[in-house]
């Protein structure tokens, strides 16, 4: 395909792009107030995207100002390549920063959801001020009013035995994240307790733990108490026959492990799991059951059932399609791809 300029501008930029010659007079001005700052590196950094002024040296009070021209999610994404080039450390930048990131306004137009934002968190060095981390662990709590909300009687069952301490990758040399199964656990638990004001938090290990979450507090505060809580086995079945000791009443049950929580009728060692779920069914009908591993060994989804959903792995798309199950949406990802218009 060779397309044909529309005017000497665009053929201008053509030739730019591909390395050919070109009229220097003619190109866009944001392209040719770049080419014109990388002969003159002290003329004004140029109006172009960051990504492309980031390739070459760059001094600390040019990072300062990209720190304020820079989009939203761009800025969260680079705490860290800030600080390393030194941002912080001119007058102003910490404040400017923290403020962009907590603004309100900012983050209804952004619509950052919570996993982004607790990766985020995680992973910002020792040369991110407090200051800054602190706005962004704001932003993550705005951020969890863009959870879909499940309505009905929720029960959310955060597994809090020992591994749930554990990175979500997994121990990988040198790559290992940050974020803790638990946190994740919290992190559902406190989402379903935001939306839902009759949600329930059952944390387990061997047996289920009495403990009571705050839903207006702060997701950290709620990961520290579930994790406070750790240690021991795991035993996936004891939520569900404390429920059916109540005899509760349930519309859904979130069950969050590190690799524990799959369900399947045929698997060796869910017998117990099954047949509690199965007690629970009968007096619930209605009753649905999402499975959540957050480090899955295998590659595919387990065989469940159409009233029982295995989520491998985590990401901020996993509450939209709790959302959908509970709604009767869909109850497996090949029927969303088979509603995907191509």
């Amino acid at each position: 395909v060779h397309p044909k300029p529309e005017d000497a501008a665009r053929k201008a930029f053509y030739g730019w792009l591909i390395g050919r010659p070109y009229d220097v007079s003619a190109l866009p001005a944001e392209i040719a107030a770049f080419e014109k700052w990388k002969a003159d590196r002290s003329l004004p950094l140029p109006p172009v995207p960051f990504e492309w002024l980031a390739a070459f040296p760059l001094t600390a009070e040019d990072w300062a100002e990209l720190a304020g021209r820079i989009g939203w999610q761009a800025l969260r994404m680079n705490l860290n390549t800030l600080a390393r080039n030194g941002a912080f450390n001119v007058q102003g930048v910490t404040e400017a920063v923290a403020a962009r990131l907590s603004d309100e306004q900012a983050l209804t137009k952004v619509r950052p959801m919570p996993y982004q934002l607790m990766v985020a968190l995680g992973q910002a060095g020792e040369g991110v001020p407090l200051k800054v981390q602190a706005a962004l662990e704001d932003g993550l709590e705005f951020s969890l009013r863009n959870i879909p909300s499940v309505p009905g009687r929720v029960v959310v069952c955060p597994d809090v035995s020992g591994s749930m301490a554990s990175p979500v990758t997994g121990f990988r040399k040198g790559a290992s994240s940050t974020v803790r199964c638990i946190d994740v656990a919290a992190l559902v638990a406190a989402a379903m307790l935001r939306t839902n004001a009759d949600a329930r938090v059952m944390p387990f290990e061997v047996r289920v733990k009495d403990v009571r979450l705050d839903r207006h507090a702060r997701l950290a505060a709620n990961a520290a108490a579930l994790a406070g809580l750790g240690g021991g086995g795991t035993n996936v079945s004891a939520p569900l026959a404390k429920l059916n000791a109540e005899r509760a009443s349930v519309d859904l049950v979130i069950i969050v492990s590190d690799n524990e929580s799959w369900v399947d009728a045929r698997r060796s060692g869910a017998t117990q799991t099954m047949r509690e779920w199965d007690q629970l069914k009968r007096r619930n009908p209605q009753a649905k059951l999402v499975c959540i591993d957050i480090q899955p060994h295998g590659t595919t989804q387990a065989d469940g059932r159409p009233e029982i959903l295995n989520v491998g792995g985590f990401s901020d798309a996993v509450f939209d399609t709790i959302a959908r199950f509970a709604a009767g949406e869909t109850r497996d990802w090949v029927s969303i791809v088979e509603q995907t218009e191509v």
